[in-house]
């Protein structure tokens, strides 16, 4: 009997001792929603869906009033949560609206909750039906947005 009593307080101090708390587990988001101004192609106001398809890489695809784009980035951290660089495409306009398309890199900060800004540079790739050249003759311009951020 002593033998059975040893034995079952050194399974207990076994579990006990090496048995990691329940909530010390938290599972990483692996995608990401925003919403915001000049998100989703550079829509006026727009969604953007990313998702990780590597440790430190994703893939985002949006949509907005009148536009729609693709990314592909690379987080500095493994985490949907993290800031990362980008490769944008931004496609302004659609049918006989279409203005533009534009390509370019940019830098997207993410606070650890929420808030996201995203600068860069792009080159148009394409005009369209209502471009005005007159009003922006360089093809090299300014891309930026800002919006909220909920991981899924």
């Amino acid at each position: 009997m002593k033998k059975l009593y040893i034995l079952l307080l050194v399974i207990f101090l076994s579990v006990n001792i090496f048995s990691q708390k329940q909530d010390s587990y938290v599972i990483e988001k692996r995608a990401a929603l925003t919403i915001g101004i000049m998100q989703g192609g550079g829509s006026l106001v727009g969604v953007d869906f990313e998702a990780m398809i590597g440790q430190k890489f994703a893939a985002q695809v949006g949509a907005g009033a009148f536009g729609f784009g693709a990314g592909l980035n690379y987080h500095f951290k493994p985490s949907v949560r993290s800031s990362f660089l980008s490769l944008q495409y931004w496609h302004q306009g659609l049918g006989s609206a279409y203005y533009q398309a534009v390509v370019g890199p940019t830098f997207v900060y993410r606070f650890r909750k929420l808030f996201t800004a995203q600068l860069g540079l792009g080159y148009r790739v394409e005009e369209g039906p209502s471009f005005n050249s007159s009003l922006t003759p360089s093809p090299i311009m300014l891309l930026y947005s800002i919006g909220i951020y909920f991981p899924l």
